[in-house]
């Protein structure tokens, strides 16, 4: 496609194209096309202006190829990036203020001076009802305010002054209004499905299959751990349900044959099969945004704290302006009272600064689904992490597999393949990924697969009863036996690596060696938290004693738990509650899950199980510790946000209405000067908690 150079310096251009402007759609599937290709790091789309801003770090002549390269007809775009797109919502947000503006300065240029006042008692009429309606649910709120200040203003020939006020209060709620459906539809994109690989039953038995492939009617099987992919219905199994994330709900829901499921919720327990009723369009965007509106956990107590000062002012402001009247007999330094509050000011720059945190946050792929969470991460003193897929590498590698029977260790591997590919844990990717590099085709040789939660997985190849898991599970609990002539090397097995034992019928038959390496940020990062203030910082594993020594020693972790079990980890966390610590928990497997709900903050790192994404308060995408330093340092200095935003509104606030008794400051002075700051620290909370040359 044709394109000119605006301007360009190392590592970015903008590029204009020959048209006067893009659609919606057109911007976005550049944005895809653009962002999808490799030396390309950001790209910023300009619909109105055809233009295209590209952050680069390859050669300027290969951009240039790339962009030479793009047709709109030749991207193929999937429908949920135009679904989730917020460029719409920002037009229509723009055209709105921009209307407002124009609408309220040129009116005084071309409509005469009696019907500009006619105009501004008629508009009086709207703010009046809303306070009236505040009285009807026997509330004082901030709208009744609003309504006596306009008012007043009017009745004492101050027209100016009550336009005035009114366009403060309209622009102020655009803002206010766009913030929070931009931040709320960024979380709710952020939370939204992405699924690529699931499993379809066929005839022939299940196929792990493209998500994009699966129709209407197709039968998927779900399994224990598991994102449901679809709305669908169950046409076998049972399962226990974890719906929070479409309904709120707290407790896990019983599904059987017969009944309906939707997309996004995940199987606690048991296995579903069901059918695909809806794939496309299911509007579960819009199901997440409701949620999440609606949600009470999206406000921190020192939010909350702020809203119920701000409507516990109403009526002090109303006596205040009543006791000024009476005092001095003033009607204009009562009226000054009214047209400064507590309120306004309050209750917009408190939700816009969290949801401009939660917005900032998501910019380092870090998911927050709510500003309570963030004040927990805050004022927490304790974090638990887990080992493996946090601490250590989220993709661990075989290094060998052992046997102790007669089968070759290819076999042994593609049988543990077989069994490990249906589960959602690092260390099972690990066998199946190395199966796959050896070219070793596993189809299904097993019956039922069962999960044993932070232990294994038990099922029968050939009539045989088989299990894999840990030393715990296999030696101990299922007492598999190690054959006579193999103790020795039994003994000698190295210490370096994880173990991943594999026994049928009762005997061992091979021990797979995990090479699970610590995160190279992993000692870094630790050193930082330490800086951050956290008081104590906690390893837990299921892992071998040896394992998590080395382990935590090498990340500088002086307090560990090795071979502990999921109700362990829940059961550290509630004591330490106790005990009045604040804790957050960081891991990334099934058995997280209870920590992770129990814990003041729950953080599921990287491409964890499902049901620890659900679960968690706090997604973390990216691939690296370090989210875990940002968020803390978003999370505190959005506290400080808070604090330094309450402080203001109230000491700027009263000074005002102490200039305006003493007669100093009329009241379209105050009205401005009040309005004007209400909506220039809405402004400032919008802006970034992390300065760039931080990031």
């Amino acid at each position: 496609m044709k394109f000119t150079i605006k301007h360009e310096i190392p590592g970015r251009l903008r590029v204009h194209f020959p048209m006067k402007c893009f659609s919606f759609r057109e911007a976005d599937t550049l944005e895809y096309y653009l962002k999808g290709s490799d030396g390309i790091n950001e790209v910023k789309v300009y619909e109105r202006t055809a233009d295209a801003v590209v952050r680069y770090s390859c050669d300027k002549v290969r951009i240039i190829d790339i962009i030479k390269a793009f047709s709109f007809e030749k991207v193929q775009v999937p429908e949920k990036v135009f679904e989730y797109s917020g460029r719409e919502l920002s037009a229509r947000y723009y055209d709105k203020l921009v209307t407002s503006v124009i609408l309220h300065y040129g009116k005084r240029l071309i409509i005469p001076p009696d019907i500009r006042i006619l105009w501004v008692i008629l508009k009086d009429f709207k703010y009046v009802w809303r306070g009236i309606k505040t009285l009807k649910n026997k509330k004082l709120q901030v709208e009744l305010l609003d309504a006596i200040a306009i008012t007043a203003a009017i009745l004492t020939g101050d027209y100016k002054t009550a336009s005035s006020v009114m366009f403060l209060l309209k622009i102020g709620d655009t803002l206010e209004e766009w913030t929070h459906k931009r931040s709320v539809d960024d979380l709710a994109r952020r939370m939204s499905l992405n699924i690529d690989k699931v499993w379809l039953r066929t005839e022939d038995g299940e196929v792990l299959t493209d998500s994009s492939d699966i129709s209407c009617g197709d039968n998927v099987v779900v399994r224990m751990g598991n994102m449901i992919p679809f709305d669908a219905e169950v046409v076998s199994g049972e399962a226990m349900v974890n719906q929070a994330s479409m309904t709120g709900e707290s407790e896990a829901v019983h599904k059987n044959t017969g009944m309906s499921v939707f997309a996004g919720t995940v199987i606690e327990e048991g296995e579903l099969t069901i059918r695909v009723t809806q794939t496309e369009g299911c509007g579960r965007f819009d199901k997440i945004v409701k949620m999440i509106e609606e949600s009470e956990k999206l406000k921190s107590s020192l939010e909350s704290k702020a809203e119920r000062l701000a409507d516990r002012l109403v009526p002090y402001t109303l006596a205040a302006s009543a006791l000024t009247w009476l005092l001095f007999r003033n009607i204009t330094k009562a009226v000054s009272v009214l047209m400064v509050d507590y309120s306004c000011a309050l209750k917009m720059a408190m939700p816009i600064s969290v949801l401009s945190a939660i917005k900032e946050a998501s910019e380092y792929d870090i998911t927050v689904k709510g500003g309570r969470f963030l004040e927990a991460v805050a004022e927490a003193d304790t974090i638990v992490l887990d080992k493996t897929g946090t601490l250590t590498k989220a993709q661990p590698t075989v290094v060998r597999v052992i046997s102790f029977n007669d089968e070759s260790e290819d076999e042994l591997l593609r049988q543990a393949a077989c069994l490990e590919e249906h589960f959602p844990h690092s260390v099972a990717r690990a066998v199946v990924d190395a199966a796959q590099v050896k070219g070793l085709v596993h189809d299904e040789l097993h019956t039922k697969v069962e999960y044993i939660v932070a232990h294994g997985i038990a099922s029968g190849i050939n009539d045989e009863r088989a299990v894999i898991g840990s030393y715990h599970f296999v030696i101990e609990d299922e007492e598999a036996t190690i054959p006579e002539d193999k103790k020795e090397m039994f003994d000698r097995l190295p210490d370096e690596y994880s173990q991943l034992y594999f026994a049928k019928n009762g005997l061992l038959c091979a021990c797979i060696l995990i090479e699970d390496p610590m995160r190279k940020e992993a000692g870094n990062v630790i050193e930082k938290l330490r800086a951050q203030g956290f008081e104590r910082i906690v390893m837990m594993t299921g892992d071998s004693e040896r394992t998590a020594k080395r382990i935590s020693s090498q990340a500088g972790i002086t307090e560990y738990y090795a071979e502990v079990l999921p109700e362990d980890k829940a059961k550290y966390v509630e004591k330490a509650k106790q005990k009045g610590g604040r804790v957050i928990m960081v891991g990334d497997g099934i058995n997280d899950s209870p920590a992770l709900s129990a814990s003041d903050a729950g953080i599921a790192i990287s491409d964890g199980a499902e049901i620890a994404r659900q679960i968690a308060d706090i997604t973390i995408s990216s691939d690296d510790l370090e989210a875990i330093v940002i968020l803390r340092m978003i999370s505190t200095m959005l506290m400080k946000r808070i604090r330094f935003n309450y402080r203001t509104i109230v000491s700027f606030n009263t000074a005002l209405i102490v200039l305006g008794v003493a007669g100093i400051l009329p009241p379209a002075a105050s009205a401005l000067l009040h309005n004007s700051s209400t909506v220039a620290l809405g402004l400032k909370s919008m802006t970034e908690l992390i300065p760039k040359k931080q990031k």
